[in-house]
């Protein structure tokens, strides 16, 4: 039973492992929509601006990953 409850744990984890990433992701995205609609940037540099936003999103979650393990 352990190891069931093992295997799910890190299935689920695979997927829901940093809850900040998901949270800003999401912001990221909610706030391009915005600007796009309502501040009437062009859809190209809103694209521009989400990708390099995803990318730093994605670059600090692993920075904040690796100080958790080598801490720990």
């Amino acid at each position: 039973m352990k190891v069931l409850k093992f295997i799910l744990k890190e299935t689920v984890g695979l997927f829901i492992d940093d809850g900040a990433l998901a949270l800003f992701a999401v912001a990221l995205i909610a706030l391009i929509g915005i600007l796009v609609k309502v501040a009437g940037i062009d859809g190209l540099l809103g694209a521009c601006i989400l990708f390099l936003g995803c990318l730093l999103i994605l670059a600090e979650s692993v920075v904040r990953a690796a100080r958790r393990k080598f801490k720990g």
